[in-house]
C-alpha cells in the first residue's frame, strides 16, 4: 500500500537538509570580472577540444582545468597575486564562468590560498613523509580543490552529501576495526558515489576533515601534524575493504540524486507538494524521467570523449611507434594493419555505448518509496546492513590459490584468442600488442560508460549470461583500468598540448584581450 504523506511531518534530519536548500546564496555588490567576448569565444572552443581529449568524470572537469592551469603557470610565475588574477580570467575565457558573474574579491581569496599552499609545500619539504608520495602533486591537487570551492561553492550539494552520510553510516559495520574508520570509509564512498569526487577531491575532503581549511590561524599546527595526517589520508584511500563499501553505498545512491533534484526544483513548494500524494509521486516520476533522458546525453558525451581520447592516443602510438617499427624491421609501413588498429577500437567503443539502456517506471517507483522514507521517517532505513571483516579468518587456502591461477589463465586465454585472430589478419607482434593494449582500455572505458548509465538504476536484472560475460570481460576490464590510469599519467599528446601549445596560445589570447581593452580605452577618448 502506498504511504500516506499528508499526515506525516518531515524528519528532523530532513528539515535540516531542506533549510540548506532554502537558504539564499550570499550576493555581493563588488565589481564583477569582465573579459572580452571575442577572446572568450576563441578560448572556449579550445577548452572544449582540450577537455574532450581528457580522461575523467564530467563533474571534475573544472577542478582538472584549475589543476592544469596551476601546473602550467607555476613554471612561469610563482607570484600568488598575478597567478590568481590570470587563472581566474582564464577560467572565464574558457567558459567555466559567465562574464560579469565572479566578483573581483575572489581574486584576493584565490591569491591567499595559493600563497598558503605554496608556503605549506615549502615548509613540509623538510619533513619526513611517506615514501613514494609526490608532495608537489598532492599540494597542487589540494590547492585546485580549494580554488574550486572558492569559485564554485555548492552548499546544497554538500548538505545532501552530509545527509546521505548520516542516513547510511550505520548500515556498514567493520567488525575488527574502529567506528571512526568505518565512518571515514562510508564518507569516502558517499563522496565518490554522490558527488563523483576524483582522487584529488577525496584527498582534499579528508585533508579538511583532519586539518580544516588552511588558514593563517591553523597553518603552524597543520605543518607540525602534516606527516601523520598524510599517512592517514593515504591509508583511508587505499583501505582494503573500500570497494565493498563503495558498491554497498552505490546501490542506494539514486534516491539521493533524485531527492537532490527535487529539493532544487521544489524548495519553496515542497511542504505543500507532499500534502498531495499523487502530485508528489508524479513530480518524482517526472524528475526520474528527465534524468533518464539526460543519461542518454551523458552516455553520448562519454562515448564522444572516450572516442576522441582513444582515437588521438591510438593514432599517435600507431604512427609514431608502430609505423617506425615496421619501417625498420619490415622495410615499409603496413598501412592496412595500422588503419585497422586506429579505426577498430573507437568503433567498438561507439557500438558498446549504443547498447546501453535506461531504467523504467519500476525503477522510479522504488526511488519514490525511498524518498518518502528519507523525508518523513525519523530513522530512515533504505538498505540492508552489511558486516565486513578486515582481517581474513585464516591463511589462504588451496581454493584461493586455484582461483588466482584461474584468474591469470583467463587473462592469457582471452588475449591469446584475440592474438590468434590478429595473426590471421597478418598483424605483426607489435601491432598485436598495441591492439590488445587498446582493446583492454576500451573495455574499461565502456564499463565506465555503463556505470554512468546506471547512476539512477536501483533494479539490476540478473541475466543467465552474466557469469559468462564476467569470465570473458572482467579480466580484460581490470587490465584496461591499469593501462588507462597509466596512460592518463603519461599521455604525451596532452603533455605536448599543455606545455608546448597551450602556453603560447593562452599567452596570445591574453595579449589580444589587453589589446582590445587598449582599443576600447582609445575609443572612449573620442567620445
Amino acid at each position: 500500500m502506498a504511504p500516506n504523506l499528508s499526515d506525516s511531518p518531515f524528519s528532523s534530519l530532513a528539515n535540516t537538509l531542506i533549510k540548506a536548500f532554502e537558504e539564499k546564496q550570499e550576493t555581493t555588490s563588488d565589481k564583477k570580472i569582465s573579459v572580452n567576448i571575442l577572446v572568450t569565444k576563441v578560448a572556449s572552443y579550445y577548452e572544449k577540444l582540450r577537455t574532450s581529449m581528457d580522461y575523467g568524470n564530467e563533474e571534475t572537469i573544472l577542478r582538472r582545468a584549475i589543476e592544469r592551469n596551476l601546473k602550467r603557470r607555476l613554471f612561469l610565475d610563482t607570484d600568488p597575486k598575478s597567478l590568481a588574477h590570470d587563472l581566474v580570467r582564464e577560467l572565464i575565457w574558457a567558459g567555466y564562468f559567465k562574464d560579469d558573474t565572479l566578483p573581483e574579491s575572489v581574486i584576493k581569496k584565490v591569491s591567499d590560498s595559493i600563497n598558503l599552499q605554496l608556503e605549506l609545500k615549502k615548509r613540509i619539504a623538510k619533513l619526513k613523509l611517506a615514501p613514494g608520495v609526490d608532495i608537489y602533486e598532492f599540494i597542487i591537487q589540494i590547492l585546485s580543490c580549494e580554488i574550486y570551492t572558492i569559485l564554485a561553492p555548492n552548499n546544497p550539494r554538500e548538505a545532501m552529501a552530509n545527509f546521505m552520510f548520516h542516513v547510511l553510516k550505520n548500515s556498514v559495520d567493520i567488525i575488527d576495526d574502529s567506528k571512526q574508520t568505518t565512518d571515514v570509509q562510508v564518507f569516502v564512498a558517499v563522496r565518490k558515489n554522490f558527488a563523483r569526487d576524483d582522487i584529488a577531491f577525496l584527498r582534499y575532503k579528508l585533508f579538511v576533515q583532519i586539518f580544516g581549511r588552511l588558514t593563517d590561524a591553523n597553518f603552524n599546527q597543520t605543518v607540525s601534524s602534516f606527516p601523520k595526517g598524510l599517512n592517514e589520508i593515504i591509508y583511508q584511500l587505499s583501505y582494503p575493504k573500500k570497494d565493498r563499501i563503495f558498491n554497498h553505498i552505490k546501490k542506494k545512491t539514486p534516491p539521493f540524486l533524485i531527492l537532490y533534484d527535487l529539493l532544487r526544483q521544489e524548495k519553496d513548494n515542497l511542504k505543500e507538494l507532499v500534502k498531495n500524494q499523487e502530485n508528489f509521486k508524479s513530480v518524482i516520476y517526472a524528475i526520474c524521467d528527465k534524468r533518464y533522458r539526460n543519461i542518454r546525453n551523458k552516455v553520448k558525451t562519454a562515448v564522444i570523449r572516450s572516442f576522441i581520447f582513444i582515437l588521438f592516443t591510438k593514432a599517435f602510438v600507431a604512427l609514431s611507434i608502430e609505423g617506425t617499427f615496421e619501417k625498420i624491421f619490415y622495410g615499409s609501413v603496413q598501412w592496412g594493419s595500422i588503419a585497422l588498429n586506429i579505426v577498430v577500437p573507437p568503433i567498438l567503443m561507439v557500438l558498446a555505448g549504443m547498447r546501453i539502456k535506461t531504467p523504467d517506471d519500476k525503477n522510479s517507483h522504488i526511488i519514490y518509496l525511498d524518498i518518502y522514507k528519507l523525508l518523513l521517517e525519523e530513522n530512515p532505513k533504505i538498505t540492508e546492513d552489511i558486516s565486513l571483516k578486515l582481517k581474513p579468518d585464516s591463511v589462504k587456502t588451496i581454493k584461493d590459490y586455484v582461483f588466482s591461477l584461474l584468474w591469470f589463465l583467463s587473462i592469457i586465454l582471452i588475449f591469446g584468442v584475440i592474438s590468434i585472430f590478429l595473426t590471421r589478419l597478418h598483424f605483426n607482434p607489435l601491432s598485436q600488442a598495441i591492439f590488445l593494449f587498446f582493446i583492454a582500455i576500451i573495455s574499461f572505458l565502456s564499463y565506465r560508460i555503463y556505470q554512468t548509465a546506471s547512476a539512477y538504476t536501483v533494479i539490476f536484472k540478473k541475466n543467465i549470461l552474466t557469469p559468462i560475460l564476467d569470465f570473458f570481460f572482467v579480466p580484460v576490464i581490470r587490465v584496461g583500468r591499469g593501462f588507462t590510469e597509466g596512460i592518463t599519467q603519461a599521455n604525451f599528446i596532452l603533455i605536448i598540448i599543455d606545455y608546448i601549445i597551450e602556453t603560447p596560445f593562452k599567452g596570445l589570447v591574453g595579449f589580444f584581450e589587453q589589446w582590445f581593452s587598449y582599443l576600447a580605452a582609445k575609443r572612449e577618448e573620442l567620445e
